[in-house]
């Protein structure tokens, strides 16, 4: 275990162990807590079964659910292991698990009630009741939430780190294809140069085979190394396969990228039924090199395939600027004037990461958005006359087989300027992720602070343990272990007369009033009045007493009440 694991593991027993210890201050100070010792007691052996929660959840919280019945000052030690064995709950037969532990809280207070808790088994079963609320039930129910809750957000940012790693593995894999293609592009044109001098080189051989035998045998030297490196550049390039569209009726030529070209591009979508103009500003480019005229024409057609594909109802406009410092192509299409039906065509998705590739090794930019209005705009920017230093754009390594990123998600990605991966400081691979079955390599999402996550629970445990508290104080507060005093009869003394003493208003009153009392009487007690009988009177009644204190007789009379009225009004 780690030594921030053992701290924090610390810090939540001792944490359980303070709260425990509060609930019996204040229930020793403010309530008649029977048992205080053996309650006490109870706090340590509680707390020495917390940190086994971890390995035995279920046993743990059972164990913990009877000690809460028993002794209600452990009720935050068991809702803090119920809160933890929920919060980590996935299988579903543990579900049950809270039902049984409320149960046995239940019970153990209802048979524990006579001896060590309230008073009696009635009073029991209401202590196990709160305790099963709020020390089992409620905070089950928290972790249960939370743990779910926890579950469902990690499971999103995994989804979102399998997107974005699969969003840059198809932008690494495009910018790879339009690499290859532009290495195919360079094939066709230096092998057509180096034909070019392998005929003229064999020219030049037979015409020196009379006239100068030494410089045939330099022309047939470079003949020979011309030859060699044809062989050379088809083997190094050869490998890159058929290359779609830029092969048979349309591969480039040397018209590409003109004006001509763009025209018939433009005039190809027109009869297509696209809503298409050009607008052409400058000179025409049948000057420039001719990687800028491919990187013209690769704009203008990928981005009306697009419109072909997903706004075939839109206007389209495509604009040329030429000057002498840069080439500039924009496509412009607005919102599709009727609802978006299904794609024409299934994209690969390598269209635009490819132009931006192109764009870019010509030391141009490129740009792609969705327009405010709806439509979509695409807008590159190439030097007329590129520098013969070709700018590389930063792209990590791929696996070769797309499936190999499904089997292993910690396979090498593509790795952007500016992004941050975190990385094992002891192999140099990836971090680790959280025990939650997530893959090694997932780009890491930055979590929020967990000050806010540690200061909500504080305060939810806190209020639970006022609830707690308040449950206990509404079975303890209640009157335990008293009966009704018994009704006087005869022969009773008079200490087991509870609550009958004499009242002198009383004895006033009946004085001249009262029957004869019993000859072996040697005192008379007139407690309180009773109810009136009518008007005008109230009734008296008089306990008499021997020479023992026992009761030797109950006298209940009328007297008349006397009602004291102002001067003026007696008459």
């Amino acid at each position: 275990m780690r030594p921030a694991d053992v701290g924090r593991a610390v810090g939540e027993t001792a944490g359980v162990a303070v709260a425990a210890l509060c609930l019996w201050v204040v229930a020793l100070r403010l309530w008649d807590l029977p048992h205080p010792g053996f309650q006490l007691s109870m706090v340590p052996v509680a707390v020495a079964l917390f940190p086994l929660r971890r390995r035995r959840p279920e046993a743990v919280l059972l164990v913990l659910a009877v000690l809460a019945g028993v002794a209600p000052v452990v009720g935050p030690v068991t809702a803090a292991t119920a809160y933890a064995v929920a919060l980590g709950t996935i299988r579903p037969r543990r579900a049950r698990l809270p039902g049984g532990a409320s149960l046995l809280t239940v019970a153990a207070a209802a048979a524990a009630g006579p001896w060590v808790g309230p008073g009696s088994a009635a009073y029991g079963l209401e202590l196990g009741l709160a305790m099963a609320m709020t020390a089992v039930v409620v905070p089950g129910l928290v972790g249960t939430v939370s743990g779910q809750q926890a579950r469902l957000v990690w499971a999103l940012r995994e989804r979102g780190d399998a997107a974005e790693r699969a969003r840059r593995f198809a932008d690494s894999e495009a910018r790879l294809h339009e690499r290859a293609r532009i290495a195919a592009e360079m094939h066709d044109l230096v092998g057509h140069r180096l034909s070019l001098i392998s005929l003229h080189a064999g020219g030049l051989e037979l015409a020196l085979d009379k006239a100068d035998p030494e410089l045939r045998e330099e022309a047939v030297l470079v003949r020979r190394t011309t030859r060699d490196a044809m062989r050379e550049l088809r083997q190094t390039l050869g490998v890159l396969g058929p290359l779609g569209r830029d092969t048979g009726p349309d591969a480039l030529t040397a018209a590409t990228g003109t004006r001509a070209d763009v025209e018939a591009l433009v005039a190809e979508s027109h009869d297509g039924g696209i809503d298409v103009r050009l607008e052409w500003s400058g000179p025409d480019l049948d000057a420039r090199p001719p990687r800028v005229r491919r990187a013209v024409h690769r704009v203008v057609r990928e981005a009306l395939t697009n419109v072909h594909r997903y706004a075939a109802t839109s206007r389209v406009t495509v604009r040329v600027t030429h000057d002498d410092r840069t080439v500039g192509v924009a496509v412009r299409n607005g919102a599709p004037a009727a609802p978006a039906g299904p794609a024409t065509g299934t994209g690969t998705g390598r269209g635009l990461p490819g132009l931006r590739e192109r764009v870019e090794l010509l030391g141009g930019t490129f740009e792609a958005y969705a327009l405010p209005s709806g439509g979509f705009e695409v807008v590159a920017a190439v030097p007329a006359e590129p520098s013969d230093t070709v700018a590389r754009s930063p792209v990590a390594a791929v696996p070769a087989d797309p499936a190999a990123l499904a089997r292993d998600p910690a396979a090498t990605v593509p790795v952007e300027p500016g992004d941050t991966v975190a990385r094992n400081p002891a192999s140099g691979g990836p971090a680790d992720s959280p025990p939650s079955g997530s893959a090694e390599g997932a780009v890491v999402v930055p979590r929020g602070p967990r000050s806010a996550g540690a200061l909500t629970l504080g305060l939810e445990a806190a209020a639970l343990g006022v609830v707690m508290a308040l449950a206990i104080s509404l079975v303890y507060g209640q009157p335990r272990g008293t009966t009704p005093p018994p009704r006087p009869r005869l022969g009773m003394t008079y200490q087991e007369l509870k609550g009958v003493f004499d009242n002198p208003a009383v004895r006033a009153a009946a004085t001249g009033h009262e029957p004869a009392r019993p000859p072996d009487a040697v005192g008379c007690v007139f407690p309180p009045a009773g109810a009136d009988p009518g008007p005008g009177s109230f009734t008296v009644t008089r306990y008499c007493f021997d020479a023992a204190q026992r009761l030797v007789s109950i006298d209940r009379f009328t007297v008349p009440s006397v009602r004291d009225a102002p001067p003026w009004e007696s008459s």
